[in-house]
């Protein structure tokens, strides 16, 4: 950006910095929701529907409230139930084990109704209604065209046309949704697993008709979110409820099968891809037709076609509803399902032209392109791409081995929603606050590194304090903002802190407050190496200096690009698939920690994998059920899965802070799609990438 500010002198951004809070972590100190308990604490639970669509007659709590061991109940005042696992009752008990058996004394009378747990089902002339509004959804914002797409096909020297179908994912964060509820007369305090704060406190505040200054929100840690943990959720409203009516603190955190049912998910894409290309690698058409289901809720947009610049194209995009539980953010919204399509139609169509798909993709310009073009340099050289077969499937004996890639891209450039406070105090310590959450990348500690950095310090001089709402107001943690909503905000805070304490000392050192300079915990003229020490400059403060600041412009920009590399073993007589070698290429702009940074992309490559190879949730179509709602069945990556991860980030200080969360994730699935085809020389394209899919595609040849 030409108008980005000078970043300044950086000896902790950039840097590998140790999570301030790892030592909590690692030896149990750190509390999550999950692990608070409150004298007098009752439990709570929820009574979910068993059918996918009916109606509710008539709930009746008068067994359960009779229970000895039952304090408050709640109804959900549902008039009907849309998927089996949605929220009907509540009750809060002395203990999870009664709670369990007063649930059994609810009798609720429904009146069943016709359901639909699958696409096609849905979609079909006569299906049962699902949605008020009808079971598709298509409209001109879900349509996009450019260009001639007939004429771009006329001039194409090969086409291919495929399907790809990619399944539900649900979100199994490893710390279940919840929360803790506690009144103090028309003051409520929560403490929940979320990633905002802030929205929490606001829906609570509407909900129950308060001040949001009457509603405090707490989350010191977290264990994971994906985009599924903004807003109190059912299980917080019904905390806050049971709470009240019963005058003591409520628990309420919900089990791994309730996580599977009810707490969102990624949406299905069944996308079928018609592109065409010169022989030299220029694509001249493109066309899709898109369908997928976010269950009762919206599957939001499938950006198609991705990442890569068509002149003639036209896309078209529907929005199925089945009975199954409501879809939520997953991290990069509708990009991942994109992604797969997209990058497996270059690979194929790079195929059909008899180009390398690394010099096809190099042929057709993309967004961040300059970026990009140096990634694919830079990631072919790690992964050895010039090892992979240059016919698919070539390589000799039962186990063979290929390599392929992905491409992304995200936004990721943040917001001015996050306010920090930085207080510095008489004896030289400093205090940073922002009602942000840490979800577990490394929030508090960047916050601290970011202040003590612009003031000269080292990190264990700087305070953070996140999580809590009595903070200055911040973003929720969702569409990589975090990072560069915080950070820009933190660093004018600091600046504008130091600028007040330099005012106050300028006179003292004979000098103008300009032609001052913090570095290494000491106050000095430029230049002349006149000094005084930071501790010496602040016992001259009659009171803390408090600054507030949000976002300055010149500290962020947006966009981000990434190329993932993947080199894979596949086992044609068993179906199984082995990741060997991952390389990730991200951009970030400026890195602002590095080994955080680092971890950031292999949790997101971990993701990527996991989506391409494990996870789908799978619906009885006889009874409308999920059945495999558990850790055990729900098959998500673990240590057997693992391949080498190569985080590759290209550290761009001139760009300002841009989020990777997002980024980190997206490009894996297509990279090992490709990389199996090249291994076997058939394309598997029903995700996820089971053994059996594959054996089927072998047969199908």
């Amino acid at each position: 950006m030409a108008d980005m500010k000078p970043w300044g002198e950086r000896y902790l951004t950039g840097t590998d910095v140790q999570r301030l809070d790892g030592e909590d972590k690692v030896t149990g100190r750190a509390k999550y929701t999950y692990d608070l308990n409150f004298p007098g604490m009752l439990y709570g639970k929820i009574l979910r529907s068993q059918h996918p669509h009916a109606k509710v007659i008539k709930v009746d709590l008068t067994r359960a409230a009779a229970h000895p061991g039952v304090k408050a109940v709640f109804d959900f005042e549902k008039q009907t139930v849309r998927y089996a696992g949605e929220e009907v009752a509540a009750i809060a008990a002395v203990s999870p084990e009664v709670a369990d058996e007063a649930l059994k004394l609810i009798d609720v009378t429904y009146e069943k109704l016709p359901f639909s747990v699958r696409e096609e089902t849905s979609m079909a002339e006569g299906a049962a209604q699902i949605h008020p509004n009808g079971n598709v959804a298509m409209d001109e914002r879900r349509q996009s065209e450019k260009g001639d797409t007939v004429a771009g096909f006329a001039e194409a020297d090969a086409v291919i046309e495929k399907t790809y179908r990619v399944p539900v994912q649900t979100h199994t964060s490893l710390e279940t949704h919840g929360a803790v509820a506690q009144w103090d007369g028309d003051k409520l305090t929560v403490w929940s697993s979320t990633q905002g704060v802030v929205g929490v406190r606001d829906d609570l505040a509407k909900y129950f008709d308060l001040p949001p200054e009457n509603v405090r929100v707490l989350c010191e840690h977290m264990g994971g979110g994906f985009g599924s943990k903004f807003g109190p959720g059912a299980e917080g409203v019904a905390a806050s409820v049971l709470a009240r009516s019963a005058g003591v603190p409520v628990k309420l955190m919900l089990n791994r099968k309730e996580e599977h049912l009810a707490v969102g998910n990624r949406p299905s894409a069944i996308m079928t891809i018609k592109m065409g290309a010169k022989k030299d690698g220029k694509i001249t058409a493109f066309e899709s037709q898109t369908y997928g289901t976010g269950g009762v809720g919206g599957i939001g947009n499938i950006p198609l076609p991705y990442v890569f610049d068509i002149a003639n194209y036209k896309s078209e995009l529907k929005d199925v509803h089945i009975n199954a539980g409501g879809s939520r953010a997953m991290r990069a919204p509708g990009h991942p399902q994109a992604e797969i399509g997209m990058d497996c139609a270059m690979d194929a169509l790079a195929d059909a032209v008899g180009m390398d798909p690394l010099a096809f993709r190099k042929a057709n310009g993309s967004r961040a392109n300059e970026i990009r073009l140096k990634q694919y340099d830079i990631g072919a050289k790690e992964i050895g791409w010039e090892r992979r077969n240059k016919v698919a499937g070539s390589a000799k004996g039962p186990v063979k081995r290929g390599i392929g890639m992905g491409c992304g891209m995200w936004g990721g450039g943040g917001n001015k929603r996050s306010y920090v406070e930085v207080q510095i105090h008489s004896d030289g310590t400093v205090d940073a606050k922002c009602a942000i959450q840490d979800i577990g990348t490394g929030s508090r500690t960047i916050l601290a590194m970011t202040v003590a950095e612009e003031l000269g310090l080292t990190l264990d001089q700087v305070t953070p304090h996140v999580g809590d709402t009595n903070f200055p107001p911040g973003t929720g943690s969702g569409g990589s903002s975090t990072t560069p909503s915080m950070v820009p905000a933190a660093k004018t805070a600091a600046r504008k802190a130091k600028g007040e304490l330099l005012a106050l000392v300028a006179p003292l050192l004979g000098v103008d407050a300009a032609m001052l300079e913090t570095r290494q915990g000491q106050i000095q003229v430029k230049g002349n190496g006149k000094s005084m020490s930071w501790t010496n400059a602040t016992a001259q403060l009659a009171s803390d200096i408090v600054v507030t600041a949000n976002r300055d412009d010149g500290y962020h920009s947006s966009g981000a690009a990434g190329v993932h590399f993947a080199e894979v073993e596949v086992d044609i007589e068993t179906g199984r698939i082995q990741p060997i070698k991952i390389v990730a290429v991200n951009d970030c702009g400026l890195v602002v920690n590095k080994l955080l940074a680092e971890s950031q992309v292999n949790g997101g490559v971990i993701g990527g994998l996991s989506y391409a190879l494990l996870e789908n949730r799978l619906l009885d179509r006889q009874t409308g059920v999920m059945v495999n709602p558990n850790m055990e069945a729900y098959k998500v990556a673990g240590a057997m899965e693992m391949p080498e991860i190569v985080p590759i980030l290209m550290d761009m200080p001139e760009r300002g802070v841009i989020g990777l969360g997002e980024p980190a994730t997206i490009p894996t699935a297509g990279a090992l799609a490709n990389a199996v085809y090249n291994a076997i020389g058939v394309w598997v394209t029903d995700f996820p990438m089971t053994p059996d899919k594959v054996l089927n595609a072998l047969a199908q040849g």
